[in-house]
């Protein structure tokens, strides 16, 4: 006796719960062949697809896993373009496991056709167009989110957003006089990554202790033999470690970024081979120290597709431009 697709899903749920996700996978699929516009059945492919969370370290997905789920979600969005679990999953597997920007930015523009109000797709896609270099689209985005229209953001989405102003600011601040375009092989930053290729990016974490807590190390012994003889001055000479803490790291964080602007423009060139399937950094630099620094911060799909780029061979065509959506 054929089973209906109701029987076959049930077969997929008691699969999952046994651990057996191929099985799982396997009787979705007969599912969504049965009824295409199924989309609790892709949603779970594209779900079951990925390893399975632990508790430990999570496990990340490999190139193919990445690309079924991706795939899967595809239909999820078409069938039930409500889903915004589907849309928030399907971001960040095409920007972190994929590396592919540029479908990244159009994805999130194709969720607010049907989320017009929310804010996190323009947060996410102003995030993309900084690493990008586009920051004059990013001032349209952040425009947009003053629109009366959107949604009153959470606390969390408000940290995100004060996140990711402070980023564009930083990033124009820092090619204020000279935007990094990847794809333009006589570019002059590529001379000065070349002559740095041996350095690694300094971490924040370093930068924090070898040279702001030093400083306000200094401060606070100062401010303790002036004011640290009573009770309240001991109370405001921490008040003021605090604020002198707080101050210079948001002051130095743009010092930081210019030390680290070789590992950065790598970065962004990496994303232009990622995004555009084609190749623009020079051979003398990959496989450098800061390539290889800055290629350890990508999950292991992204370092996949970009090998399946490499033996291509391609170069980008210095006219290349991002594709973006039609604001």
């Amino acid at each position: 006796m054929v089973k209906s697709a109701e029987e076959i899903w049930r077969d997929a749920l008691d699969s999952r719960e046994r651990g057996d996700f191929v099985s799982a996978i396997d009787y979705a699929k007969e599912v969504v062949k049965i009824e295409e516009d199924n989309a609790e059945a892709w949603m779970a492919i594209a779900t079951w697809s990925l390893p399975p969370p632990t508790r430990g370290k999570p496990s990340q997905p490999t190139l193919q896993q990445s690309a079924k789920s991706i795939s899967a979600l595809r239909k999820v969005v078409l069938h039930e373009p409500d889903n915004l679990d589907a849309w928030f999953m399907g971001g960040r597997i095409l920007l972190d496991h994929l590396g592919m920007l540029e479908e990244a930015i159009q994805w999130w523009e194709d969720c607010r056709v049907h989320y017009p109000e929310k804010v996190t797709p323009i947060i996410e896609q102003i995030g993309i167009l900084v690493r990008l270099g586009l920051y004059e689209e990013c001032t349209d985005r952040l425009a947009e989110l003053q629109n009366e229209k959107m949604e009153e953001p959470t606390n969390q989405q408000s940290m995100r957003l004060q996140g990711v102003k402070g980023m564009v600011e930083r990033a124009a601040k820092m090619e204020k006089e000279e935007i990094f375009r990847p794809q333009d092989p006589q570019h002059p930053r590529w001379e000065i990554i070349e002559r740095m290729k041996k350095v690694k990016p300094m971490s924040s974490t370093f930068w924090l202790v070898a040279f702001i807590a030093p400083i306000v190390f200094i401060f606070g012994s100062v401010a303790m033999t002036f004011l640290g003889g009573t009770i309240f001055g001991f109370i405001l000479v921490f008040l003021l470690i605090l604020s002198a803490f707080g101050i210079l790291t948001r002051l130095s964080m743009g010092l930081l970024q210019s030390r680290n602007r070789h590992a950065l423009d790598i970065d962004r060139a990496i994303d232009f081979e990622t995004s555009s399937g084609k190749l623009c950094i020079p051979e003398s630099i990959r496989g450098s120290v800061v390539y290889n620094s800055m290629l350890k911060n990508r999950s292991p799909s992204v370092t996949e597709r970009l090998e399946i780029v490499i033996d291509s061979g391609e170069r980008i065509s210095p006219k290349y431009q991002p594709i973006l959506p039609e604001w």
